[in-house]
């Protein structure tokens, strides 16, 4: 029969300190009742604390999937980490999460595709799966966007926060798992959204930090535009190709960036306001943390056979959705 990957437990950890939008009025120029109007977030959570890097949220997440699905870390044969902001430039966040979990046995690395980075690993992670090669892979979501965040640049800094999300990749031969995906990428979205310096191209200097280079850069108007129309389109492809009626989707997971993307994605698919999963008020966009934290918050409501589609728009540009059936009815405990 055929092998396809299905989620079988799911981790997320958001840090304790929250940045509420009555805090982010005093730091921009701005009022509450816009930021909630415009992108629908009411408050985000902040990594603080010296040395704290993106991997101490991955650890965490990770940490509690072991501990939910009660699998030993040594049986873990890959972890793959989606992040826009590692701890370092090398080793991967995800070396650094395999050795403080103790996946002895699991090699690991780091995936960076913007926003879209969780699903992209998400699709990379279960071929393992369904080739035969793996039986247990962990794709983490994470990242601390306050470390590359302006917060005197009102266009950006109501937007992002910081967490991290972690799911386990098991094969199965019921239909389960896994079953469509269509990503996509335009590098003519540089120019709109991107860092400016920090990489080989304009390394670190007195120059870039004077200019304040090391943050994100983003045209609001062209990225809202991108964002609505493919990631609506690609989600609504992925329903066709697989003769999916909004009545047949249980839950639409859409990557949490602006709540006005959001409706348009679940408008494009027919889908109501009751089958989104939405939590960008409560930790605004979390960039690679955003699906895997949704899937945390709703695994109490998801059953097993649940038809999911997840759908992503990041930097790059990049997007796309994957089809899911969902593999478990979550225990009561969780």
């Amino acid at each position: 029969m055929k092998i396809t990957a299905a989620i079988t437990g799911v981790g997320a950890y958001v840090p304790d300190y929250v940045l509420t939008n009555k805090e982010l009025v005093t730091l921009v120029d701005t009022t509450e009742e816009w930021i909630v109007s415009r992108t629908g977030i009411q408050e985000r959570h902040i990594l603080k604390g010296e040395g704290q890097g993106t991997s101490v949220m991955g650890i965490k997440a990770v940490e509690q999937l072991l501990a939910k699905t009660g699998t030993r870390a040594e049986d873990i044969d890959l972890i793959i980490c989606a992040t826009t902001t590692p701890d370092l430039v090398f080793p991967a966040t995800a070396n650094i999460i395999s050795a403080a979990v103790g996946a002895k046995k699991a090699f690991s690395y780091d995936m960076q595709a913007a926003c879209s980075g969780f699903m992209f690993a998400l699709a990379t992670g279960a071929q393992f799966i369904q080739t035969g090669t793996y039986t247990k892979v962990i794709v983490v979501g994470a990242d601390k966007m306050s470390s590359i965040i302006d917060y005197t640049d009102r266009s950006t800094c109501i937007i992002f926060g910081d967490g991290a999300g972690a799911v386990l990749l098991e094969p199965t031969t019921d239909g389960l798992g896994l079953l469509d995906q269509q990503l996509c990428s335009d590098g003519n979205g540089e120019p709109f959204l991107h860092q400016k310096a920090g990489g080989s191209r304009r390394p670190p200097s007195a120059e870039t930090l004077a200019g304040r280079e090391h943050f994100v850069y983003q045209e609001g108007a062209t990225v809202f535009k991108f964002a609505v129309k493919n990631m609506a389109d690609v989600a609504a492809q992925v329903m066709e190709r697989n003769q999916l009626t909004a009545n047949d989707v249980a839950w639409l997971v859409p990557h949490q960036a602006n709540k006005r993307i959001i409706d348009a994605t679940a408008h494009r698919m027919g889908v109501g306001p009751e089958k989104v999963m939405l939590n960008i008020h409560r930790y605004g966009n979390t960039t690679n943390g955003t699906i895997p934290l949704c899937l945390a918050d709703y695994e109490s409501q998801l059953h097993k056979g649940d038809n999911l589609i997840i759908a992503a728009f990041g930097g790059g540009f990049t997007w796309g959705s994957l089809y899911l059936k969902w593999a478990y009815d979550a225990k009561p405990s969780q």
